[in-house]
């Protein structure tokens, strides 16, 4: 009898061993990292002896967590008195709303809250240890007790549906997938020049009209001469599906703030109501990007309409806020409206700037009566501060700081760090964007806090904001992929302290969620296997790095053109001019990104010592001043990579020294002439060669105005001098501004940026 019970006993203990619940533990990789986390010994086995308890006021996330793991594992918790139990607990001595604790033992799963808003905060910790699902019904998580709190109380992400317009399942999984990453705030940029996208039941024009444009703009705005699709295009939410959202949204402990934009991007609505314009003259939906002098005219009227169209936005929209936009409000209207200008006269305002400040005031008074409290673009601040308002500082932070020193609460989302419609790879055949250049790296290290702030003044910064406008986003996937994993990074920005914050940490658990959001089916942007490329000059050597985000699989490489077959392990010598190819490969010889490809060009002033006599604007240095001496050219699309350097308004004085007498046949560069981005090519060059006898010869040479996105400027040495056998120690480049930007085009008035490119010396 012995022997045959030792055989049953090995049979169970062989057969318990190949069962999927005896897998490794997955490691704890949650996003956004917790405040405190403390791994046990042993595992929580969910199989069929597992009950859930839970507190009546936190009913609703623990039917949450049984639905999700029904769902998505097709597992059933029980309510019997089993031995093992999932426990949501109140718990008062949590100070912090958001707060919870997470214990998790052998025999017990505990979330402590002390609101549902915890509670739920701690389902999407525990559903990161979750094994990913599989066909088995039985599977264990590891032990661990997580403590946790968000570092600020705003944490949103924003999405234009003006510019395109998506379907309401795409808003709710837009509205799943932050709520993942315990993010708290949906900001729905519902109206715009190009489409009126809410409902509005007393004002039927704006769904007949305003809802609906004629066409759409082809390619970019930068494209010369503007081309259109001829395709009608629009649609709106109705009120029932406004209400379907945010009660969606109430269920992931997400607020939803709709922006409804005023005096500017109001071209919709001045369209499918005339009168609310100060021409009264009929116009049409814009079909085309960027700003437009069609703007609200503040007469009575407009504030009625307005009014009205706020009481049915109040109703449908429980949280504290209501944004009104104030953002790239021209005044060319108002300077020529004779109504204007009489109410700025009787309202003793200084100029339209005060008129913009009436405005707003006056709108923010109307909504504070509905119990709403308003938030306006860093553009409200202009001609004076509406009494209660909140501001969105995009221009930068200096917005916030005035904000905030002024006392009022600020939420920060800089184009630098938060523009998520910006481009997030070098790499040429990255989808179109509108510009910039904003990778993953940047985003993670946003510090949410400006220099300039006192303490006290700190504490006016309720958080962050990802924007994701919308002009070249047609599909939800591409909405997907400009987002992610941008949002992800972000998350834990606002949510995790600054102190437990490391980025190769980060991309090891951006590794394990982004499968998560494989199973989710999110088209997010893949680059943190792309390869990236660095010149360096040594002190005997020039030299070409590779790497990569994640170091999890190699880099193979090639300097022939052909498919990179050469493991990469130390930095490539450059001694001559060549391309270079690079990917990583898996352990199949998979390609898990994008091929990286580099010309190199091994020019005369490769190496040389460069000085420029302004430091380039902060957003656009990234390469530095060798950038335009490393043998590398900028992406021939766009202005925003390590290659291009940007100043703004600003004359510049190149000087490039030589090690030794070189000899000089020709100076080529070229500039970025985006003028829908506020993007000049100077109007002219001039150029100084500083011989070895110590002559100087210059020259001054004329740029032919043109419509090219990109100018190239190319001067042969023989056009200004005769000898052909000139050595030079040093060339300096004085390129003035093109100055400001001429009436009627995009920016008008404000100072023109210059981009440069390699200077290219043979």
């Amino acid at each position: 009898m012995k022997t045959h019970l030792y055989l049953k006993i090995l049979i169970i203990i062989l057969l318990t061993s190949c069962r999927p619940e005896m897998d490794e533990i997955i490691k704890p990789s949650i996003i956004p990292k917790p405040l405190a986390q403390k791994i046990g010994n042993g595992s929580f086995i969910f199989n069929n002896d597992v009950a859930i308890v839970s507190e009546p006021k936190l009913l609703d996330v623990s039917n949450y967590f049984t639905l999700y793991l029904k769902e998505n594992y097709n597992f059933e918790l029980s309510n019997n008195n089993s031995t093992k139990k999932i426990t949501f607990k109140i718990d008062d001595s949590i100070n912090n709303d958001e707060g919870y604790e997470l214990n998790v033992s052998k025999n017990n799963i505990t979330v402590k809250s002390k609101h549902a808003k915890g509670a739920f905060y701690a389902v999407q910790s525990l559903l990161q240890l979750l094994p990913l699902p599989s066909s088995s019904n039985t599977f264990k998580i590891a032990c661990v007790n997580i403590k946790d709190e968000p570092q600020y109380k705003y944490r949103g992400m924003h999405l234009d549906v003006g510019r395109h317009f998506f379907s309401i399942d795409f808003i709710k999984k837009y509205i799943d997938l932050m709520a993942r990453l315990k993010m708290n705030t949906f900001h729905w940029h519902l109206t715009e020049d190009q489409g009126w996208r809410i409902e509005i039941k007393k004002y039927p024009k704006l769904q007949e009209i305003a809802a609906f444009r004629n066409e759409t703009l082809i390619g970019h705005y930068n494209d010369q001469p503007h081309q259109f699709d001829g395709k009608p295009y629009g649609g709106f939410y109705t009120q029932e599906q406004i209400k379907e959202v945010v009660a969606y949204a109430k269920t992931r402990q997400v607020t939803i703030i709709p922006e409804i934009e005023m005096p500017g991007h109001s071209q919709a609505a001045i369209a499918a109501y005339p009168e609310l314009g100060c021409s009264g003259e009929q116009v049409e939906v814009a079909t085309k990007w960027g700003v437009f002098d069609e703007v609200y005219c503040p007469k009575e009227s407009t504030f009625k309409f307005l009014e009205d169209v706020i009481d049915e936005v109040v109703a449908l929209f429980p949280g504290k806020y209501i944004h009104i936009g104030g953002d790239e409000a021209p005044k060319t209207n108002w300077k020529n409206c004779e109504y204007c200008q009489k109410l700025i006269k009787k309202e003793g305002l200084k100029d339209e700037h005060g008129l913009q400040s009436y405005f707003i005031a006056r709108m923010e008074k109307y909504i504070n009566t509905k119990g709403k409290q308003i938030i306006g673009w860093d553009e409200i601040l202009e001609g004076g501060l509406a009494p209660n308002a909140t501001v969105m500082s995009w221009r930068g932070t200096s917005g916030a700081v005035q904000a905030a020193k002024e006392g009022h609460d600020v939420i920060l989302t800089p184009g630098s760090h938060c523009y998520f419609d910006h481009y997030q790879s070098e790499n040429e055949n990255e989808p179109l964007a509108i510009g910039g250049f904003l990778p993953l790296e940047k985003v993670y290290h946003f510090n949410p806090i400006p220099e300039g702030l006192t303490d006290k003044e700190a504490t006016y910064v309720l958080g962050a904001q990802g924007n994701v406008w919308t002009e070249y986003m047609q599909t939800e996937k591409q909405v997907e992929y400009m987002a992610y994993p941008r949002v992800v990074a972000l998350s834990e920005v606002l949510w995790s302290s600054p102190e437990h914050k490391n980025y190769s940490d980060f991309i090891n658990r951006l590794e394990q969620y982004q499968k998560r959001l494989d199973l989710l089916e999110v088209n997010y942007a893949n680059h943190i296997y792309s390869v990236k490329g660095k010149f360096t000059h040594l002190s005997d050597r020039l030299t070409f790095e590779l790497n990569t985000t994640s170091s999890s699989y190699p880099i193979y490489y090639s300097t022939d053109r052909s498919f990179p077959s050469k493991l990469y392990s130390t930095p490539i010598t450059i001694d001559a001019s060549m391309h270079i190819k690079a990917v990583v490969l898996d352990s199949k010889k998979t390609a898990l990104g994008a091929i990286f490809q580099q010309e190199i060009n091994l020019h005369k002033g490769v190496g040389a010592s460069i000085a420029i006599d302004k430091e380039p604007h902060p957003a656009y240095n990234t390469g530095g001043k060798g950038a335009l001496i490393n043998g590398v050219s900028g992406n021939n699309k766009r202005y925003g990579d390590r290659e291009w350097l940007g100043f703004l308004g600003e004359d510049i004085e190149i000087t490039i020294e030589f090690d030794k007498p070189t000899n000089i046949n020709s100076f080529a560069t070229r500039f970025f002439n985006g003028n829908g981005q506020w993007i000049y090519a100077p109007k002219e060059i001039n150029l100084q060669l500083k011989l070895e006898d110590g002559r100087a010869i210059s020259t001054l040479k004329k740029i032919e105005n043109t419509k090219s996105l990109l100018v190239d400027f190319k001067l042969n040495i023989s056009q200004f001098s005769e000898d052909k056998n000139l050595k030079a120690t040093e060339l300096k480049i004085t390129i003035p501004s093109y100055g400001n930007i001429p009436e009627g085009k995009q920016g008008a008035g404000h100072k023109a940026w210059t981009f440069i490119d390699e200077i290219i010396i043979n």
